[in-house]
């Protein structure tokens, strides 16, 4: 699929799901390649999002699996699949075990799942999932089983060390939430409220130690250092080079998060949009 190096990421809690044709519309004449749909959505909640465009990759960031039945799913891709071909990327993950009394044993988990994708009455293609991945184990099955992997909240050493466990051929697309904003502490501060969720879930505080950070870089709200690498801040132009290192770093793709606005964010997509030079930056 041509998911293009820079998307976006959103959930309709954000944006509002009423805005979900609008802001799709700007995602794709401001020249990003992906459109990834957060929040845990079913396919269906896709729909809205491909009606109101004409080229742009739409993907789920992630489907669940424990909220999902693998024969559903396939039918689901399959109706969008019919309607919208080669657009649809069905991005599936595991969750977190803080989210779900069922988790257990998630790479057999995800194993299942996929098991039951294959053999769904219309199976899904490989080249049509992406797996949410952190640890080596489920970046193996990535490379194995689907068209690559959907890495969140994590540095660019995570890239690098993803990167060289794929392979060189798989696909790899990192999420970076990032704050646009040139007041050093009031862009931390809005990114240390979106951490803040996310740095009370092992799986992800687990990764962070195991790739530059220590226990004191994720207490207190996350040191300025761990903030910073994770969520970068500052002008258009800073943040379109923090995705860049991803880039050099291994990454095919990287979905681009603006956080702490409400609403759809225009005007930061349009200012990403301009310094990553997509389009005319413009939105026309």
């Amino acid at each position: 699929m041509r998911l293009g190096e820079f998307g976006v990421w959103t959930t309709y809690r954000a944006i509002g799901e009423e805005n979900a044709g609008e802001a799709a519309k700007l995602v794709e004449a401001l020249g990003f390649g992906t459109f990834w749909l957060g929040g845990s959505p079913q396919l269906p909640a896709l729909r809205p999002l491909l009606d109101a465009t004409e080229r742009i990759v739409v993907a789920t960031g992630i489907l669940n699996v424990w909220a999902s039945e693998p024969e559903q799913v396939a039918s689901d891709l399959a109706e969008l699949e019919a309607g919208f071909p080669d657009r649809v990327l069905l991005g599936i993950g595991i969750g977190h075990p803080e989210a779900t009394s069922h988790y257990n044993k998630p790479l057999a988990a995800m194993q299942s799942f996929l098991d039951g994708l294959d053999a769904a009455t219309a199976p899904v293609p490989r080249t049509r999932r992406c797996l949410a991945a952190l640890g080596p184990k489920m970046l193996k099955l990535c490379a194995e089983r689907s068209l690559g992997a959907h890495t969140y909240f994590v540095p660019v050493e995570h890239t690098r060390a993803a990167r060289a466990g794929l392979g060189q051929t798989a696909i790899l697309a990192p999420e970076l939430a990032c704050v646009l904003d040139d007041d050093v502490e009031s862009a931390r501060a809005r990114a240390r409220t979106y951490a803040a969720l996310y740095l009370g879930l092992r799986n992800y505080t687990n990764n962070l130690l195991n790739h530059g950070f220590a226990e004191q870089d994720i207490a207190d709200g996350g040191s300025d250092r761990l903030i910073d690498a994770i969520i970068p801040h500052g002008g258009a132009d800073q943040i379109a080079a923090a995705a860049r290192r991803h880039l050099s770093a291994g990454a095919d793709h990287v979905g681009l998060q603006t956080v702490g606005i409400e609403g759809i964010p225009r005007s930061e997509w349009t200012a990403l949009a301009s310094a990553l030079g997509l389009g005319n930056g413009r939105g026309t």
